[in-house]
Order: structure tokens, then sequence, then C-alpha cells
């Protein structure tokens, strides 16, 4: 999460040097294009962005710039609501899924991210036409669409393949209406199943993800750094085409490490944080997950409300 769209890899190693362990994120951000981004609700029902709204469009912002050392990020801290909402009903339910979604959005300190990604910007930009919310999705081909997919399978725990793979085919629907997203989706889905049933990573990856790995390619990158894969041969940006197929692939040649992975998935960069469900989702479900990290995720603490302290933030609108 601290390195999370850095591009310039001497930058966050300069920032941050090796992220092995969790830590919060600092700001200025060097590679932030938060500025950029805008968002203007048409009406109140459609704010999402709350009292993050005067951070957008101000250089240098971090994007995650009041999450504390171990806390996850908004789509993060959706899929966490979705795991806890299927163990709570036994099931899962699209229409539920969606009122739950929009209650969160819309709560005022739900979440502490500044930054909100653009499928919700068009989601609640499409609510507030009056459109359904099951036809409120939009075409986003960003690999933040797979965020929710390994909870989602965990929850359902047991679930037959055939059933599952469906159910995760209706909840990504639900925000990306994109083939591509979908797809891997689908391809994520039967490699955690295939791994879940006692399959090895690299034969559930060679049985189910061929769209978007190859064993012999995988088998030549081996040879070169994970810098050269992630950011020559593949974009370490979030488009899900490279963005998947670099997921995998750091998946497939860390696949009996787990420390290893996710640390080479930070430190080359670009949207780490959507790789990392990818990548830590595989290892974990090969490897289980270390308690060293599994003890660091506040989310597995006792949630506390905590009051933000002004100070201990670089704040560029009163300190540019």
């Amino acid at each position: 999460m601290p390195g999370h769209w850095y591009y310039d890899l001497a930058a966050l190693h300069r920032d941050y040097g090796v992220i092995n362990h969790f830590i919060a994120p600092r700001n200025p951000h060097p590679d932030s294009i938060l500025w950029r981004s805008t968002y203007t609700a048409p009406t109140p029902e459609a704010d999402i962005l709350h009292d993050q709204a005067r951070y957008w469009g101000v250089r240098g912002i971090h994007y995650h710039q009041f999450l504390a050392a171990g806390e996850n990020t908004l789509n993060l801290r959706l899929a966490e609501e979705l795991y806890r909402m299927i163990r709570s009903d036994g099931s899962y339910d699209a229409d539920r899924w969606l009122e739950r979604y929009v209650q969160c959005l819309r709560t005022p300190g739900w979440h502490r991210d500044t930054y909100v990604e653009e499928v919700h910007r068009g989601f609640f930009m499409n609510r507030s036409k009056g459109k359904k919310l099951r036809s409120c999705a939009i075409v986003d081909e960003h690999i933040g669409g797979l965020a929710s997919v390994p909870a989602l399978v965990a929850a359902t725990e047991g679930m037959a393949l055939g059933e599952l793979r469906k159910t995760v085919q209706l909840h990504v629907a639900l925000s990306h209406q994109h083939r591509g997203v979908l797809h891997a989706a689908d391809v994520l889905t039967c490699v955690l199943h295939a791994i879940a049933q006692g399959t090895e990573v690299e034969a559930a990856l060679v049985a189910n993800a061929n769209d978007f790995f190859s064993l012999r390619q995988a088998q030549e990158w081996v040879a070169l750094t994970d810098e050269e894969v992630v950011g020559k041969r593949l974009s370490p940006a979030c488009y899900i085409e490279d963005a998947f197929r670099a997921s995998l692939y750091l998946a497939w040649k860390y696949r009996r490490d787990f420390s290893g992975g996710l640390i080479a998935n930070v430190m080359v960069g670009g949207d780490n944080c959507h790789r990392g469900v990818v990548v830590g989702a595989v290892l974990a479900a090969a490897n289980g997950c270390p308690r060293e990290w599994s003890d660091g995720l506040l989310a597995l603490a006792v949630h506390e409300t905590r009051q933000l302290d002004p100070v201990s933030y670089w704040n560029p609108i009163n300190d540019p």
C-alpha cells in the first residue's frame, strides 16, 4: 500500500527502502496523479469522497495518505465487508451486497482512503441518474476488479466449482462490465479452487490460466530480474491484460515463498496493491499465510474508532 502506483523505482527505494513489513505511507508521493482526477457529485447521494474531496486536484498527495501500517485500502475494505456478510448470512446475495456497498461508500468515515477508484465513481454517477443498482456498473478494465474474488471464494468455501464460477461472475459484473476482467476473475477462481483441492501452483496455472500464463515464457523470464519482467516485458500499470499476467508470473516464480512473492510484487511498483491481491491469494492458498503477516493486519484486530492526528500528516493545502 505505501508503494502503490510508484513508477519511479529509484524514488520508491529512496522513500521506503525495501518494503518487507507493514509501514504507513508518506507524503508527498512523487508519482501521484491524483491531482488530475476529478469527481463532482451531482447529488448529495452521490457524495462518496466526503472529507477527502479537498485533497483531489492537489499535487503530491499519496492515494492512501491516512492509512496506518497494516490497514487495508478501500477495495480491500470492501472485500473484507463482503466476506463478513457472506459468512454471517450463510450465502451470497447480490442485491443485499449492492445495498451494503452503497451504504459503505455513503457513510463518512467508513474507510480512510483518499483515493476512490473510477469504478466506484462511475457506479454512483449512474445511480444518481436513477438506474437500478444492478445496472450501475461501468466498463472498467482494471485489475482492481479482482480485489474481492479471493474473499468471495474463501467465504463460499465448499461451494461446487460450477456454482462458484457463476457466483463470482455475477458479483464482479455488478461493478466491472469488462470482458477481460470477467475472464480473469473466472481464471483466478479456477486457480484458487484447484489449489484448495491440493493441486500445485504450477499445475493449477497450466491447467486453468493458459490465456494469461505461459510456462515456457515464465521459464525464460525467470533468468531476468523482477523489474525487467514487470516493467519491460509487462506493464506494471493497472490494466487487466498485463497486470493479471504479471500477477500470475510472480505467483509462479515465488510459488513456495509467500514473503518473497509479496515483497517482489511491492518492489516492482505500479498497481502493486491489486496485483498483490492475486499474488497473495495464490501464495496463501498454496503455503498458508505466515503469522508475521497476518498478525500485522488491522482487519484481523479489534476495530476501534481512531481519530486522525492532523499533525502527523503533511497537508499541502495548508503547507504547499
